[in-house]
Formats: C-alpha cells, structure tokens, sequence
C-alpha cells in the first residue's frame, strides 16, 4: 500500500465522518477492512506499462528483470529487450541484469520508458581495502580476497573468522572446539615458521587488534592479504597474511536507521564417543572379562556421567546499531550483547560490547576528523588457574564406572581412591570462579587536504585490558576429600596497555592516461603488559571463597605460591608505496617498510621489507575489443618479503635467575645461576614469496574468479640449540638459521548458474593446496645435534612424541610404530623400517617410522545462494583432504586392559583374529584417514514486504544450522582436527567435543 493510498483511506474516513461516531476497537477494524479492500483501490489506479532496456550501445537486452520496487510484481524482457507490466502512477521500477548497474525508474505517471543500463564492470571499481588505505579493485595487483557482509555464513558464528569460513581460497578457518570462550583457527597458505605462531595481523578499522574486538554483528566487510607483495608493507607482521575488517559506518546525508539483528541458538554434542553403559559393562562380567581399577566391581547404579554433567546449551546474542548524518557530520553506534552457552555445566561465555564512531568534516572537507570508541565486558565461569574449562573433568565423565552412583547416601559425593580418578559432578559443582576482561580502545585521527589529491593524515589510538580471575574449590571438592587442601583459591589480575600512532601523506594525479599515487609514512606502536598471581589453601572455610585469600593457611607451611610479571615492546616503521595505472592496462604498484623492533638483537635493530607487484588488464587491449564475451581478464605477478618478529621480549639478552637456596654466613641465600644466553644478531624470521595470480569474469559476470600459484621461502627461521658452557653462559641460545619451504596453488570460482525474475542461483566454489618442507636446520655457527627432532606428546601412560620432523622432510609428520598385524593372544606385531615382523613387546623407538601427515593437501568449498521471490536459501559445504588423524580415543580407551570404562569397540577383535591384550601403545592403527565433507551451514530466510510501511525498511527472519551432517571415515568424534603448531593432526583425548547448533534469528531495520 503506497503512501498515496495510505492518505485516500483516511480521506474516506473523514469523508463518511465516521471516526468521531465509533468506538476505538471498532474504529480499528473498519481501518483493517478498508485496508483489505486496498488490492481493489490499487487496480483501479494501475496503468499498463511497456518500454525497453538497453545498454550504452543502445543494443537490447533480452532476459533483464523488471520489478516494482518492494513487491514480486515483474517480469522479464523479451528477446527484444520489451517488457510490459501493470503498476501504479508513483511506483518505482527496478531494472536489473548480470553485469550492469541496477536502475530505479520513477512513473511519475509515464507509461512508455525508456532505460538504459551502465555497464558494471563486474564489481571492478569496487574499493578493496590494502595496507594503509583502498584502491579500486580493477588496480589490484596482488593476491587479495574480499567478503562482503551479504556473503557471510550466516547463524550462531564465534568470531570474525568464522564468518568467512570456506570463502577465502587458501584461508583455512575451523572449530576444533566446541569451548564457547575459544574461537576459530586460522591458517593462511600453510605452515611458515617453527616457532612463531600462524595467526595472521587483524587490523579492525586500519588499527591492529584481533578477531574478539569487535562483534561479528557490527563487520561490514572482511579483507584477506594473503601474498607477499600485498603484506610487506606491514614489515615483521605480514608473513602470515592480513586480515583487515572494516566496521559498518554511517554517510554523510544518511537519513537516520536503528538495525536489530538478534538470535536464539541450541547447541549439542555433534557426537558422542560410544564408552561401555552400566548393562554392557555387566554384560563383559558375565562372558567372563576380569578389570582392575575403577571397573573392578559392580556398584549397583545406572550412571551416564556425560549426560550428568552435559546440557543442551541455548544461547541468545542481540546487536543494535544506529546509523545517520548530516552535511558535514555522521554517526554510528552499537551495542552488542552475547550470552553463549556452552554443552558442558558451568562453561558459559557473556561479553557485552559497545561502539561509537563519529566523523565531522570542516572548511569545505578540507579538514575531516574522526573518533572512535570500541569497549567491552567479558566474564565467564573458570574451571581452574585462569582458564574457562578444565577438560579433565570430560576425561573423567568418560572413563568413569557407569556402576557408580553420583553421591554417597548420605549425600556427600562418591569418590574411590584410585590413581587420576575423580567424580566430575563433583568436581564442577564444587568449584567457583569468574574471569572479567574489560577492553577499551580509542582512535582519533585528522585528514588535512590542503590542494586537490594530496591527504595528510594523523592517527592515535589507545588500547587498554584489565582483567581479574578468581577460582576457588571447596571442602566438599576431590582436592579436600581426597588430597587433603582443606580449600584451594586461586586470584589473578592482567593489566595491558598499548599505544599506536601513525603519520602519513597520500597523494594521488592523472594525467592524461596516466594515473599516480604515492604513499609515505611513519608509524610507532609499545605494548606493556603486567601480571599477578597467587594462591593458596587449607581454609577455615569456604565463606569468602577467593576473596579472602589471605586467611588461608598454606603460606605458613610453604604450600602457597606468588608471582608477578611485567614486560614490553615497541615496533617503530617508515613506509612508503607507490602505483601507477597507464589506461588502465598496465598496473604496478611497489612498496618498502623499514622496521625496528625492541625484540631484535643489537647487531639488527632495523629490517628492511619490500614488495613489487605489477598487473596487465588484456581485456582492455583493442584486440579483445571483438571477445564480447571477455568482460575482465587481468595477469598479475608480485614478490614481497615480510616477517615475522624476533621469538620473545629479551630473547636477544643474557639473563639470570634465582635457584635453590644454600647457607652463608648463617643466612639463606639464594643462588643467581644463568638462564639465558645474549643473541646480538637475532632478528625476525624472512620470508621471501613469489605469487603469480589471473583474474577473470566472463559472459556478463555469469562467470568470474581468480587463480593464484606461490613459492614463499622463510629464510633465519628460529631455532633453540644446543651450546657448549663455556664459553657460553647457559646451554642453549635462540638464532635464525632455519629455512622452510611452501609452495600453493589456490582457485576461486563464482558462477550464476540461473538468473530470472523470481529465482536466482548464486555458487561459489573454492579449492587450495599446499606443501611444505623443511629445507635446512644448521649453519657454520649452529647445528643440530641429529638431522630431525620430535614434537607433540601422547600424554601418559604411553608417553612418547607423536611427530618426528626431518631435514628435507615434510612438517606434520606421524611417527610411530607401524602395526599390521596381531598375535592369537592379543600382542601387536609390527613393521621394522628393515622389513621385519616383531611383536611390539619386542620393539624399541628404533623400529618407529612415518605413518602419515597430519596437514591436509587439498582443502575444498562450496557455497551456494537461492533466491526465490522473498525466500532465500543459503548452503555452504567444505572439506579437506589427503591427511591423517592420531585418535587419541581410541589409542587410550580401545584396550580392555587399562583400569578405566572402554569403548565399545575395545572389545572387538583387532585385524579380525583377537582382542587386544597388550598395553596401551602408539602404533599406526589408531592413524587414520581424516578426509571429510561438511555441510557447514545451512540457512533458510525471509524478506517481508515492508515496502508500505511507516516503520519498517527491512525485516528479515531465518532458521540456521551449523555443523549439521560430516561425511567422513574418522571415528572420532570431529575430524577437524587441531592444525596448529609442529604436531597437526593430533585429537586430544580431552578436547572439548564440537557441537551442532540450531539458530532462529531476526533483522529488523527502521
């Protein structure tokens, strides 16, 4: 109902002068009934409406849609670019098609039109966010993804990662945990350095920052740097790519919107390990099975421990955003609250978060000036010293005799005094503890454009983090009843505080067919971070819990502990970059950062960090001028180094420690002994990468994407090593000597396999693949002992690495025995290297070898978009392949010989033959092939028809799953896995279990 239909209904109600004449109530009905006769008002004032659409050409377009604006009335234009349909006088018409500009046609009573459609360049000048400032995506000459918030997954996500899970070629993103505290893992383009971490810089509004500074609600686009010559700029930070998230933002002239996004969601276990129940355990009795340990008796009960202490997690986030602007002043502010929950009692997660972000410009935009406020609150329950959730409690819930029940009769809670063995329903109920964390950053920054192109900008922002943790358990927990703490408390507090401030000028000139711009700037940063710590036990009782920690009485037997930290850095940088555009053919752009950090040694205080990338656009060469087809097709190639910064604060300095004490001159002295060797030439770890990428869009944009092949080589990878004393002071020393290989190919496909008036097909598909070696461990100065060295760890009993990394080998190696066989009682038999067939009750570490690798080879996705008149579909799958998990599960709990609950499977005969009966050991079976496909998300919405409405500019509702079905031969429980670090690919037997979410949520904008 328009606005002039709006108005004739009231005119008729003052006409009849009814309104003064009935009741209130019945005053609204006979508006209701009136309402409902307005199809029949608005066909009475409808006209017929013919025209055409054609390009600048003036050549037809056939198949473009035509819509009243708000409505499903439209249609299609003929093969001669001809449409007719029916509208009224002051309705808007929309006309759209693949690779133009969408019109908005204003009747105003015609009823023959004419429109001609803007070629669209197929998203070409779109602004790509870069390092330090936006340039138009046709000029991009580096390996670059963009996300915008339309093609976000949709539903309950954790972080900013999470939203552009499986859209980014080369950007892994997953879940190995269903912890409501932890967020995604990111990876991009492989495993770089052996001792750094993998998390790219996030940058949130050009400030750095990371994933948890700002709510996913409040993200209007996501930006990945993922190659060299894109990321040197950004010098020691870049050489695990960029993630740089820009803010939604209010305009100058914007009328005034309040947006409300909010979701209700319901997690649960996505599967749970299939252990030994009170029925099946007797039944094992019966056939004549002997346990030791917790299963050695039968205690009566029925107890399924995971379900006592597990739940169905429901979870609600809700996010308001205000928007509007004047002339020369525009606003935004948010408030987002998250109330997550997680599967397990007591694992929760509540975060409050508010935003303000204030432009004003003066002296006719001369001068703009911008502040900024991001704050936020967390607090979450703890399940020990600092962390949200003590996954040993999971450990004890499985393994636990399903015979036991959860309390003695006289109400305390049932314990046995067995080695590592706790009631986890005691354990949970009888601790407490929070964690808060209040986060505040300010930005202010001014722009000063004194002539036309040239911009002089100053930035500073201040970021702040407190926080205070507290963990207390009581006289009732396992620790008293069992241990003897008579009360454990825990207190801590954190404190960070960092500055960054950056001064640049941009200048940017065309000349003919000539365009330049330049960039140069300066840029300082310091973090200074401060702890403390404390605890203590044996109290009087448990009243204050952790806040009389003082009344506790371990200080006076030496059983309480204290400790205090406080450290800093500084990065100070000079950038500079320049590009040039020669009729948008031929692109280049190259950039330089010079870098000092606190953490570099003496002799290598600055690093220098180049990058060149240059691009030709052929479909703008006069020979591609008869490909009508063609519509984008542009080569780029770029090299770039970037970094990563030197290991820890002070790990170029010599320092000393206080050890034991010893007797002098009848006091206790402390002895100062050595415990670190000084590195005046330790510096950030290189990387050199090589990218060459094509990008393409094809028959209107029906077709579009981009291919990218690298070779990145870190060069003075960190090392511990061993030292001789003397002449050194302590035994090993931290140097750059190592070199690692990687090499990628990467491809992004977009594809709009349908498009008509009411139903549209949108696909994206996405496909990576990398691998990685290490090609030298040693120098003249600095060897390793042996040509390879262990990571990751077992735990105990087995207690052995699980990864052996080799010079010249690949990273994420498997090394164990490798079993193929079994003996008639129950003995592994295993593969030497030589060949030989041994029982494992024979074999020593020499008989190990490689079982597999725990890094994919190829990682896959693919994201599809309906739209059928006001529904829409979206479905998004992913996968990953050629790669090997160690299940932890099954290597500790599939043995009928250990002292604690089985899986069911324990109990099956090994290669066919026997039950197992050796002990617990790490041999090859328990590798297994990890490849997968999920359907990630999945989510069902509707757009309301709001186009009448005083109200409403938009209302949306939509259903949501994630994580809703795996394809998949692992038996574990989720085979994505951790791939983080020197041993990928490893389950922990007491990870926090993913979970499946169901989400019903809302958008409403006024």
């Amino acid at each position: 109902m328009t606005m002039s239909e709006h108005r004739y209904v009231i005119f008729k109600l003052k006409t009849c002068e009814m309104k003064s004449n009935l009741t209130r109530k019945t005053q609204v009905l006979f508006y209701v009934l009136l309402l409902a006769l307005c199809p029949m008002i608005v066909l009475a004032q409808t006209s017929k409406i013919t025209g055409t659409v054609t390009d600048s050409d003036g050549n037809t377009i056939p198949g473009a849609t035509v819509v009243v604006e708000g409505t499903t009335n439209g249609t299609a234009t003929n093969i001669d670019g001809a449409f007719e349909l029916n509208a009224n006088d002051d309705d808007v018409l929309q006309v759209s098609y693949i690779g133009f500009k969408t019109q908005l046609i204003q009747l105003s009573g015609e009823t023959n039109i004419k429109v001609v459609l803007e070629l669209d360049a197929i998203g070409i000048e779109e602004v790509v966010a870069i390092g330090y400032g936006t340039v138009k995506k046709a000029d991009v000459t580096s390996a670059v993804s963009t996300v915008k918030s339309e093609d976000f997954i949709k539903g309950a996500v954790k972080d900013a990662a999470q939203l552009v899970q499986g859209k980014v070629a080369g950007l892994t993103v997953s879940l190995p945990t269903g912890n409501p505290t932890e967020g995604a893992q990111i990876m991009l383009r492989g495993v770089s350095s052996l001792n750094g971490g993998t998390a790219p810089l996030v940058l949130i509004d050009g400030i750095p920052g990371n994933l948890e500074t700002i709510a996913p609600e409040d993200i209007e686009s996501v930006d990945v740097l993922k190659d060299g010559s894109a990321t040197a700029i950004y010098g020691t930070r870049g050489t695990n790519g960029v993630i740089i998230i820009t803010t939604k933002s209010g305009a100058n002239e914007m009328e005034p919107t309040i947006e409300y996004s909010g979701y209700v969601s319901l997690a649960q276990i996505s599967k749970k390990l299939d252990f030994l129940n009170a029925t099946e355990l007797r039944e094992k009795w019966a056939e004549g099975y002997t346990f030791t340990g917790a299963n050695l008796q039968d205690y009566g009960s029925d107890t399924d421990w995971l379900d006592e202490i597990t739940r169905d997690a429901v979870s609600h986030v809700h996010n308001l955003i205000f928007r509007g602007g004047s002339k020369n002043t525009n606003l935004t502010a948010s408030l987002n609250y998250k109330n997550n929950q997680g599967i397990f009692m007591n694992s929760d997660n509540e975060k409050y978060t508010g935003r303000i972000d204030i432009n004003h410009s003066m002296f006719d935009n001369k001068l703009k000036a911008n502040i900024g406020i991001i704050s936020s609150e967390q607090k979450y329950w703890t399940g020990g010293d600092g962390y949200s959730f003590n996954n040993y409690v999971y450990r004890q819930a499985i393994i636990r005799n399903p015979t036991e029940p959860v309390m003695n009769e006289d109400g305390s809670w049932f314990e046995r005094d067995v080695y590592f063995y706790d009631n986890p329903v005691g354990y949970i109920k009888e601790s407490e503890g929070q964690n808060k964390y209040r986060n505040m950053r300010f930005t202010g920054s001014l722009v000063y454009s004194p002539i036309a192109d040239l911009d002089l900008k100053g930035l500073y922002a201040r970021k702040g983090n407190s926080n205070i943790r507290g963990f207390y358990q009581t006289h009732n927990h396992v620790s008293t009843t069992k241990y003897g703490s008579d009360g454990y408390a825990s207190r801590g507090t954190g404190d960070y505080v960092g500055n960054y401030t950056e001064l640049s000028a941009s200048y940017r000139k065309s000349i003919d067919n000539h365009r330049f711009s330049a960039l140069a700037g300066y840029n300082y940063e310091d973090n200074t971070y401060e702890n403390f710590w404390v605890n203590n036990k044996y109290f009087p009782s448990d009243s204050y819990t952790y806040n009389h920690i003082g009344i506790g009485q371990g200080l006076p037997k030496g059983e309480a502990g204290m400790d205090s930290e406080k450290y800093s850095d500084k990065l100070i940088a000079l950038f500079a970059r320049v590009s040039y555009n020669y009729n948008d053919k031929y692109l280049l752009m190259a950039s330089l950062r010079r870098e000092g950090s606190s953490r570099f040694g003496k002799n290598h205080k600055w690093g220098y960090f180049p990058g060149v990338s240059a691009g030709w656009r052929i479909n703008e060469e006069s020979f591609m001028e008869s490909v009508s087809w063609v519509d984008n097709l542009k080569v780029r190639a770029g090299f770039g180094v970037t970094g990563i910064n030197a290991g820890n604060n002070y790990q170029s300095q010599s320092s000393l420690n206080y050890d034991s004490y010893f007797m002098y001159n009848g006091d206790w002295m402390r002895e100062l002994i050595p415990a670190r060797n000084a590195n005046p030439d330790l510096r950030w770890e290189k990387k050199e990468e090589f990218n060459v990428g094509l990008d393409f869009d094809f028959f209107g944009g029906r077709v579009g994407g981009a291919l990218d092949y690298y070779s990145r080589k870190t060069k003075d990878a960190l090392w511990n090593y061993d030292v001789p004393v003397p002449p050194y002071l302590y035994g090993s020393i931290m140097a750059n000597v190592g070199v690692i290989q990687n090499n990628g190919f990467e491809a992004l496909i977009n594809v709009v396999p349908v498009q008509t008036q009411n139903f549209e097909w949108n696909a994206n598909l996405t496909y990576s693949t990398n691998t990685n070696k290490l090609v030298s461990l040693s120098n003249d100065q600095f060897q390793t002992t042996n040509d390879f060295f262990y990571a990751g760890y077992t735990g105990e009993p087995i207690q052995i690495e699980t990864h052996r990394l080799e010079i010249g080998g690949k990273i994420g190696n498997f090394y164990g025995l490798r079993s193929v066989d079994i003996t008639d009682d129950g003995i592994w038999l295993i593969e030497t290297p030589e060949g030989d067939i041994i029982p494992a009750t024979e074999s020593s570490t020499a008989d190990r070898q490689v079982l597999g690798n725990g890094l994919p080879k190829h990682y896959m996705s693919w994201n599809n978009n309906f739209r059928y008149k006001n529904w829409e579909l979206n479905m998004n799958l992913r996968g990953a392949f050629g790669y090997q998990i160690l299940n932890f599960q099954r290597m500790f709990y599939e043995n009928p010989t250990i002292g604690y609950n089985t899986l069911d499977s324990a109990y099956d005969k090994v290669y066919g033959k026997a039950v197992l009966s050796d002990v617990q050991r790490y041999v090859s079976y328990y590798v297994e092939d990890g490849d997968f496909i999920k359907l990630d998300n999945v989510t069902l919405s509707y757009n309301f028809n709001v186009k009448n409405s005083e109200i409403f500019k938009n209302v949306r509702v939509y259903a949501s799953g994630m994580n809703l079905a795996t394809i998949t031969s692992y038996k574990g429980i989720d085979p994505e896995v951790n791939r983080i670090g020197l041993s990928p690919g490893n389950d922990d037997r007491d990870q926090y279990p993913t979970t499946r979410t169901y989400t019903f949520g809302v958008n409403v904008t006024f």
